[in-house]
């Protein structure tokens, strides 16, 4: 028994441990632990000691352990790859379109072009592509897609594992044979249409495709995504969506297609190219059957229409798109242009616009042929002929036909057919005009293929003809030809059509022009013609090109002066002038002495011309000529008021019509209305427009908003004043000639005789001519406005108003329409007919008149240095004269006749024509008008 204070017992290190032997094991113990023999721990020969059963070692440990590292080890991996995987998604979709865009799907539908009759002139696209809502979309083109392009379309959410699975079996068993099959749905192909844009064969674009066709398909019905990609997929020959298709094909709209044509646009997909029916009909026919058997096996169809469709033939019918209304391209171009200024590119092209514009195609077409032929009769007698268009070598011995019999030829044969295919046509050539080969030089034997009949091997029917005596004539003149040269003729026609056995040579004109026609009430454009051929510049001259108009600027002139209450029978001197190197002269050289305005712009004398602008100031011109939008800005000197400015054809045409409306402002408009896709107008010329009155019963009331920058009186006075411009002793007889309609006009001359101008009006058209060089040169010496623009204008006006009603201009309220003499006029209240009163005792605002309405600061040293007619010379105060002929100064300096008025250099009184004056001044024209 132990004590409180006895020291506690350590334990053995070896307490518990067998004994063995009556030892205590140890470490050291090389021993093992219950195997010694005898030892109370042995096994006997029955394997069992007096000890009881021996300790076991665990089974499998070295299983359990691998199967526990293999185990951390593959979580590990998971969970890494799960990571990376998880990033690779967030990156891929970081950046992916959202499909909400989807839910208000606008397709880019081509705009279209109206006439005034209602037919297409243009298509304007990037794409042609005609949506059809699903609701419009037949059965049968439904079923044709998806038996092709995915059967499960409406069981699948978006991506289809079947079909991957199909496809990747498939390529695998068909590995390094062929493309590898595709297994995207539908959906997918919208995805990758109207979201990705992209075609690359790479993992992550698939990868990109599947998530938005999920997404897609959670967002839009499957009708609405079915609708989506008819109207979206490419179908060939530049055709997108499956209205396309069908016109593009068949030229049939969309629900009249029968079954085998529907089943042909399934076909396409797959590749448009591979299975275009022009270029690969044997595949096209194999793929289409294959859809019809596709149908067939998803009960779209019966076996038998399966069957049926397989039989018939895929014969494709070309389709023509509609228009251009021959010679119309100027017009739609110009239309194009003014759509794009206002809605971009974009809209323009992709937002489905309809267009109804003012073109009268038959006016059109009339004025390009009247424009051409006046283009060709000036060529012909100034530009002479300038030879062979090309020559071909080695044919030089050409039969025209067999030999005769006892004349054998023993030239050789050479098939001229063949090879003059082969050439080229110029741009700019006539579509009736044909290229020919000359045969026999002495006879004037040509040959040519006629592009309005087939011949073997798909060229034109070959055709002999002789050229005409008088052209043959005309072409030795200047250039001889020989056999071989290659000419542009253009064959007579017979009365069935056919070609005749006579040839005229053509040639493609060096001169251009342009011509306008508009109604002068509402600026409607009826036709423009922008040049000689779009085909070869597509430039317009009508809306582009910035020439002088030479004296057609006169009547702004005479407007403003009518405007000041100056009458048409005032007087003015018609005398020289010089200011310095400035030396203006009339046209004829010649002076009238007391010459009414009347017959100043009958005979566009720049003199009294310029006397008037000097009077009324240039301010006032320059106000007038902006207001009425023949410039944006001008100068204010005096050579402006003969037409040195710059301006266009279709701008001119607007002021005049500004005149002949009675002083309206006049905007010309190409364009009558714009209409969204959806058929709401979005766009109409303003100013003129109809609104319904109260009562139902009767008609709608026209609304006129257009600024008046004229009166109607002061119009009219000038409108009366042109109409003498065309008859005889007028300076536009050549253009009037003919015409017994009331017509006004004026011509237009510029210096050298470079721009050739003839602007003029009945009073429900009004037509403006142009024609020169795009590089400015003389026309030639005497080619002016009437010469050259005037029959061009004839043709067309008598043509134009052949069918229309005869029309009076109409007497404003209040003007009396007087004759004096041999002159008729039109007068406001208190003006005397045939009277020429003291304008300096009215007080007009000559007595203000300074050197910034005449340019007298930018007077020039040299008449060379006015070539760009912005810094040309001035002359004093304009000189007006009375009944007697009596110039009428200013009360401080009294002009008297023959003598030259004190500070008026140059300014000769009034008196007989003077000639010799003319040659003392130095005889110069001028810039400006001349004629």
């Amino acid at each position: 028994m132990s004590g409180p204070y006895d020291r506690p017992t350590q334990p053995s290190p070896n307490a518990g441990r067998p004994v063995l032997d009556g030892r205590t094991p140890t470490s050291s113990d090389p021993r093992p632990v219950g195997r010694g023999p005898g030892g109370p721990g042995s096994r006997g020969p029955g394997g069992r000691g007096p000890g009881g059963p021996a300790p076991r070692r665990p089974r499998y440990r070295v299983v359990r352990k691998l199967a526990g590292a293999s185990l951390a080890l593959l979580l590990l991996v998971g969970g890494t790859s799960s990571l990376i995987v998880w990033r690779k998604y967030e990156l891929l979709v970081a950046d992916l379109p959202t499909v909400g865009v989807l839910r208000n799907y606008q397709p880019p539908v081509m705009s279209r072009i109206y006439s005034g009759d209602g037919r297409v002139i243009a298509e304007l696209a990037a794409e042609r592509r005609l949506f059809v809502p699903y609701s419009a979309i037949p059965e049968k083109v439904k079923a044709a897609f998806i038996s092709t392009e995915d059967q499960n379309f409406y069981t699948h959410g978006g991506v289809d594992p079947l079909a991957i699975l199909r496809a990747a079996f498939t390529d695998l068993e068909m590995m390094h044979k062929r493309r590898p099959l595709g297994a995207s749905t539908i959906t997918q192909q919208v995805a990758r249409i109207m979201l990705l844009g992209s075609n690359a064969r790479t993992f992550e674009r698939k990868a990109k495709e599947a998530v938005l066709a999920i997404r897609i398909e959670q967002t839009l019905s499957k009708d609405r995504i079915l609708e989506i990609y008819l109207n979206e997929i490419y179908l060939g020959a530049g055709a997108y969506g499956i209205t396309a298709a069908a016109q593009t094909y068949f030229n049939k709209p969309l629900d009249q297609l029968d079954t085998a044509e529907a089943a042909f646009l399934g076909a396409l997909p797959k590749s448009p190219t591979n299975y275009n029916p022009y270029h690969y009909p044997d595949a096209a026919k194999a793929r289409r059957n294959f859809v019809l058997d596709r149908m067939a096996d998803t009960h779209s169809i019966t076996v038998a229409d399966a069957e049926a469709g397989k039989l018939e033939p895929l014969i494709p019918t070309g389709f023509t798109r509609p228009g251009p209304v021959p010679g119309s391209e100027w017009f739609s171009e110009e239309v194009r242009r003014q759509l794009v200024d206002r809605y971009g590119q974009n809209q323009t092209m992709q937002g489905g616009l309809v267009v109804q514009t003012s073109l009268d195609p038959k006016l059109q077409d009339e004025a390009t042929q009247d424009l051409r032929g006046g283009l060709m009769k000036y060529d012909r007698a100034h530009g002479g002929w300038r030879g062979a268009v090309t020559h071909l070598e080695g044919i030089g011995n050409i039969r025209a036909s067999r030999p005769r019999k006892g004349h054998p030829d023993s030239s050789p044969t050479v098939n001229w057919e063949t090879v003059l295919a082969t050439v080229a046509r110029p741009a700019g050539m006539l579509p009736e005009w044909r290229m020919a080969v000359v045969i026999s030089p002495s006879l004037g034997t040509v040959g040519w293929l006629d592009d309005d009949e087939s011949a073997a091997g798909g060229l034109g029917a070959p055709h002999n003809g002789t050229l005409n005596g008088d052209d043959m004539a005309w072409m030795r003149t200047y250039k001889s030809i020989k056999p071989g040269d290659v000419l542009m003729v253009e064959p007579t026609r017979t009365d069935t059509g056919k070609p005749g056995s006579t040839v005229r040579i053509r040639q493609i004109p060096q001169v251009e022009g342009a011509l306008v026609s508009m109604d002068p009430t509402t600026g409607r454009v009826l036709a423009l013609v922008g040049g000689w051929s779009f085909e070869s510049s597509q430039f317009n001259r009508a809306t582009q090109a910035l020439r002088q108009p030479g004296s057609s600027f006169k009547p702004i002139v005479y407007l403003a002066g009518m405007m000041q209450g100056i009458s048409p029978s005032q007087k003015f001197a018609d005398a020289p002038y010089s200011n310095g190197n400035w030396h203006p002269n009339n046209y004829e050289m010649t002076f009238g002495g007391p010459t009414s305005l009347h017959d100043a712009l009958r005979k566009s004398l720049n003199l009294v011309t310029i006397r008037l602008a000097a009077h009324i100031g240039m301010s006032t011109v320059a106000k007038l000529a902006i207001e009425l939008h023949e410039v944006d800005a001008m100068p204010k000197v005096l050579p402006a008021a003969l037409g040195a400015v710059e301006t266009t054809v279709l701008r001119e045409s607007g002021a005049y019509a500004s005149i002949a409306s009675g002083g309206k402002e006049v905007l010309p408009s190409l364009i009558d209305d714009v209409q969204d896709r959806d058929g709401h107008v979005i766009w109409r010329p303003a100013g003129l427009g109809v609104q319904a009155g109260s009562d139902p019963n009767q008609p709608p009331v026209l609304t006129d908003t257009r600024k008046q920058i004229a009166d109607p009186a002061s119009a009219f006075q000038v409108v009366q004043m042109m109409e003498a411009v065309l008859k005889p002793g007028g300076t536009g007889r050549q253009a009037g000639a003919g015409i017994d309609n009331q017509i006004a006009g004026k011509t237009g001359t510029t210096s050298d005789f470079r721009d050739a101008w003839f602007a003029g009006f009945a009073p429900n058209l009004l037509t403006v001519v142009w024609v020169g060089y795009d590089n400015p040169q003389s026309l030639g010496e005497k080619q002016d406005g009437d010469t050259v623009a005037g029959p061009i204008w004839n043709r067309f006006m008598k043509a134009a108003l052949a069918d229309r009603p005869k029309v009076d201009f109409r007497v404003p309220d209040g003007v009396t329409v007087m004759r004096y003499g041999d002159t008729i006029d039109a007068f406001k209240p208190g003006q005397e007919p045939g009277a020429s009163r003291n304008l300096f005792a009215a007080k007009t605002v000559v007595e203000e008149l300074g050197a910034g309405d005449t340019g007298a600061e930018n007077l020039p040293d040299a008449e060379s240095d006015m070539g760009n007619g912005a810094s040309l010379a001035p002359i004093g105060p304009g000189a007006s004269l009375d009944d007697t002929g009596r110039e009428l100064g200013s009360p401080a300096n009294p002009a008297q006749p023959g003598v030259t008025p004190a500070g008026q250099p140059g300014v000769l009184a009034a008196g007989s024509p003077n000639k010799a004056a003319a040659a003392a001044s130095g005889g110069d024209i001028g810039m400006g008008g001349l004629y």
